[in-house]
């Protein structure tokens, strides 16, 4: 039997130990799943600028063969090496396959000078990642550094981070996205550079992101390479309380969780089940709080029945139909309500929207069982409307001349008044109630 040389066995040895390192699983941190495993592109497809919501309305076969386009395209640009997913600097965006909704993402990238890239959030531009020693940049603000939602509004919150953060090139940075609804904090390398902002949607922004999108790695001008890309899916629960953890100063609760203590209306058609209030069940009427609001914050949280129907009152003069002797009325509806109930409404009666008078986008509800959070910002005339951390409604009521059915709301320049529930015989739900004035 011939033998193997001492040397030529210790290198195959050294050989084989180096494909069993190559091959070795990336570990997650707990929580978390890994979107590349290290080894090739499982798991991600070919993407660009491109609305996402256009994208799912395309018929299937035709996405079908814009996913076949822009993946070859990405494939021959991207590349497995080691434990980095490795760009050349040209391309399509390597983009995952799965969309997601509320989320923490954890990344690593390090980069090239004059290299500009970024990471898409649902689909949307995006977190971005440039050479902050550029100068030919800096009149769009790369001095300022990466991290920044750089396709918000010119002066809007997130636009630009909020310290520089970026290490000297060689080294690997590391962004921490915390995303729920539309609302998007950054850390990057331990710093906080956006704090809870909206990202606006690039396509349309007058109407919010979608629910769900893909996460896309954006690219061009440099070599850019990415590493122990990390993704944990945050539940209803867990985002309704960061939502109600930011900027929590100076509010107050209206309901302890107990009983009606504070309130006033027809009491006896709710009942409070689980520190919640409820509507019983074929009763209404609008309960209110015996203070009165002339600018406001509510945060609150909402859980609908199937076909479940109530709304907010704003600024309720303590009597009447909220909808037209209150500023407005809120509405509290379930998304599915036509599927539901077999009947049809207007945009204006839809959930979010000032009933009858202005239209809320649609779509941003919870699944039926699950608790909504809802924010809304009530400042002179004019009315914001947030829903799971995405912004569905807001407008001015002073510029309002045209009403559902020709009905003219007198209230609707109302300056102050109660806030409450105006219940329809649904047993739609209600807590943690707080009220900031303003």
């Amino acid at each position: 039997m011939r033998t193997i040389p001492c040397c030529k066995f210790v290198l195959c040895a050294l050989a084989l130990s180096g494909l069993l390192a190559s091959a070795k699983a990336v570990t997650p941190p707990p929580g978390f799943v890994t979107l590349f495993n290290g080894k090739d592109l499982t798991g991600w497809r070919g993407g660009d600028t491109f609305d996402h919501r256009k994208y799912l309305a395309m018929p299937a076969d035709k996405r079908a063969e814009q996913d076949a386009k822009w993946t070859a395209d990405m494939k021959a640009h991207w590349h497995a090496e080691g434990d980095d997913l490795v760009n050349d600097g040209y391309g399509k965006y390597a983009t995952t396959e799965k969309d997601y909704g509320d989320f923490e993402l954890l990344v690593e990238y390090k980069t090239v000078p004059l290299a500009d890239s970024g990471i898409y959030l649902h689909g949307v531009p995006q977190v971005q990642i440039w050479d902050h020693t550029n100068p030919k940049e800096f009149k769009n603000g790369a001095d300022k550094g990466s991290g920044g939602l750089w396709n918000n509004s010119p002066g809007a919150p997130g636009k630009d981070p909020l310290v520089l953060a970026d290490k000297p090139f060689g080294e690997w940075n590391q962004f921490r996205v915390i995303m729920v609804g539309s609302r998007v904090s950054v850390w990057l390398n331990k710093k906080l550079v956006v704090d809870h902002a909206l990202l606006e949607n690039y396509y349309d922004r007058k109407t919010p992101i979608p629910v769900k999108g893909p996460i896309e790695l954006q690219t061009h001008g440099g070599e850019i390479r990415w590493r122990n890309i990390f993704l944990r899916e945050i539940g209803a629960e867990e985002a309704n309380k960061i939502l109600a953890s930011k900027r929590e100063k100076g509010f107050q609760s209206v309901f302890d969780g107990k009983d009606f203590t504070g309130w006033a209306g027809p009491l006896e058609n709710y009942e409070v089940v689980d520190g919640a209030i409820r509507c019983r069940p074929k009763k209404g009427g609008t309960i209110f709080t015996k203070t009165e609001y002339t600018n406001f914050m509510a945060r609150l949280e909402i859980k609908l029945p199937s076909g479940g129907n109530n709304g907010l009152a704003i600024r309720y003069p303590g009597h009447g139909d909220t909808a037209y002797l209150g500023m407005c009325e809120l509405q509290v509806l379930d998304d599915n309500y036509e599927k539901a109930t077999g009947e049809k409404i207007d945009p204006r009666q839809a959930d979010g929207s000032a009933y009858g008078m202005v239209a809320a986008a649609r779509g941003y509800q919870r699944p039926l069982g699950e608790w909504n959070f809802e924010e809304v910002t009530v400042n002179g005339s004019k009315i914001k409307v947030e829903l799971n951390g995405f912004l569905i409604l807001n407008t001015d009521l002073a510029d309002v001349h045209e009403y559902l059915a020709n009905h003219e709301h007198p209230g609707k320049d109302r300056t102050s008044g109660s806030f409450g529930f105006a219940g329809h015989n649904d047993p739609v739900a209600f807590r943690k109630i707080r009220i900031k004035p303003l």
